[in-house]
């Protein structure tokens, strides 16, 4: 019997359900770049390539088990640039029994999947993505009956389920969580590693100048790369983390430093989510650096959290609620997205130094992405599906399934308390204490009112103010309202005009 095998741009892993069974002798794997999937948003130069490449080193892998790959690169003479055109060009070539695929990980693709159900003459296997520790039905039945879906208590479960940092059923130092140990801000003299970096081999060469003759005018730079883009190098750069940036991790996790842009983050979901690293090793991995005495337990757990309990839980979300999770818009917020988003052009220490390490590497960590752009999107009150596909078009690692419920969830509260017990909303304080880009701004987080204040502060109490009906009654922002209550209308006056030259500027451009 012959197998049509589709094997789709982030399911690069042996391991994938698509391949389980597989057999060289009579089954063909199909691998296509399309123009439809690099242009669903205008995706960062140095996104492509990395997934471009790392399809062509997989295919390339597969080739050399045995099995015959018919991989149509972007290209390629007759192309149609579209998945569903490719798939049927490929039924045409190969005359397959059966075609077998596994579910794509974003909702778009997986409606497509289930058309070709209806639409295609040969048979159809439609296998479950077998890449993660939760799968779709076990969070379904997680979050049946709950009257709100709670991270902490899912991460606990997952913790249970794996036995990872477990002392029989009690947590490992007898606390789930060590989050409260890893909020410290970055002493100016901390020394950190970089990630490993790995030279363009000869095939990513090609898809580098490829991506820079077909995408020149889409956001961010090409060069240099140094991605990763085979599983080998994949374990390299975890190793490296592993070793020299883990032990770090867990207390500078949330601290923000100018020109250091990774600070001790491991930069691996973009392996991870297309398939190059698998979560559950990873996390093992990590904890073994634990039990054998190189790492703290608060880093080692603070580091597998964000594996098996928020990448997990996120990815719950987001199936639970699409199709319509990326139209939310809890606080009606309208407001187009700045050009400073694109050119980094803009008087704000923080937004022009995240922004621009964005469009350099492709990469932000996670408190740059919530508390600097996040933040500021939420307090200006920019349009959510705006600010969304943003996030979707520039980072490496963005995937719809995990960065819409970080978007439109927790940075942006816009899908009401869906994700998030309250908005991530803060002042330029918090900016200051956890980085050190104030000290070069024109703006000052100490100063309150007028030209020289920080955008932030004025931002911060305009929301406040804009949606205490939506949030005054949320017991996590009863000290903050508070304190609204209490401002005399003279303070309030003076945040009311500040936002709206705040404003008047980020539109003009001049902020």
């Amino acid at each position: 019997m012959k197998n049509l095998r589709f094997v789709l741009g982030d399911q690069l892993t042996h391991k994938i359900s698509v391949l389980a069974g597989a057999d060289p002798e009579t089954d063909v794997i199909l691998m296509v770049e399309v123009d439809s999937e690099t242009q669903s948003v205008r995706h960062h130069k140095k996104k492509i390539s990395f997934i471009l490449s790392a399809m062509r080193a997989f295919g390339d892998e597969l080739a050399a088990r045995g099995f015959f790959v018919d991989y149509v690169k972007l290209d390629k003479l007759g192309n149609c640039g579209t998945f569903t055109g490719e798939l049927m060009r490929a039924l045409e070539r190969h005359k397959p029994d059966h075609v077998v695929l596994t579910e794509a990980s974003e909702w778009r693709v997986l409606e497509m999947q289930r058309g070709w159900l209806e639409t295609c003459d040969v048979p159809i296997r439609l296998l479950p993505d077998n890449r993660f520790i939760c799968d779709r039905p076990r969070f379904v039945a997680w979050a049946q009956g709950r009257k709100s879906l709670v991270m902490e208590y899912f991460y606990r479960d997952m913790r249970r389920l794996t036995g990872l940092l477990m002392d029989g059923d009690q947590p490992a130092g007898g606390r789930w969580n060590f989050d409260a140990e890893n909020r410290r801000p970055a002493k100016p003299d901390l020394w950190m590693t970089a990630p490993l970096r790995f030279p363009p081999s000869a095939r990513t060469e090609e898809v580098l100048k490829l991506v820079d003759a077909r995408f020149g005018d889409h956001f961010g730079d090409n060069a240099p790369f140094w991605f990763a883009t085979t599983a080998k190098e994949a374990e390299q750069a975890r190793d490296h983390f592993l070793k020299n940036n883990l032990p770090q991790f867990g207390s500078t996790q949330d601290a923000m430093q100018r020109d250091q842009p990774f600070m001790n983050h491991a930069v691996l979901a973009l392996y991870l989510n297309v398939g190059l690293l698998d979560p559950l090793d990873l996390c093992r991995r990590a904890e073994q650096e634990w039990i054998c005495g190189r790492a703290p337990l608060a880093a080692v757990e603070g580091f597998i959290r964000q594996i098996i309990g928020w990448r997990e839980f996120v990815r719950g979300i987001y199936w639970l609620n699409m199709p319509n999770y990326t139209k939310l818009n809890h606080f009606g917020a309208s407001r187009p997205l700045p050009s400073f988003y694109w050119s980094g052009e803009t008087k704000m220490a923080c937004m022009r130094a995240v922004i621009g390490q964005t469009k350099i590497h492709a990469y932000a960590h996670h408190i740059q992405r919530l508390m600097v752009t996040g933040n500021f999107a939420l307090l200006a009150g920019l349009d959510p599906h705006e600010v969304h596909l943003w996030y979707l078009s520039v980072y490496a690692d963005a995937f719809e399934w995990v960065e819409a419920p970080n978007t439109i969830g927790m940075a942006l509260f816009a899908d009401g308390g869906i994700l998030a017990t309250k908005p991530y909303a803060a002042s330029g304080s918090y900016i200051h204490k956890m980085g050190n880009y104030c000290a070069t701004c024109v703006y000052d987080p100490k100063i309150k009112s007028g030209p020289h204040a920080c955008p932030f502060n004025p931002l911060y109490w305009d929301f406040i103010g804009r949606h205490q009906d939506q949030l005054g009654r949320n017991p996590r922002m009863g000290p903050v309202y508070a304190t609204w209550r209490k401002m005399d209308s003279a303070r309030k006056g003076h945040i009311s005009q500040d936002t709206e030259q705040i404003i008047a500027a980020m539109t003009a451009g001049t902020l």
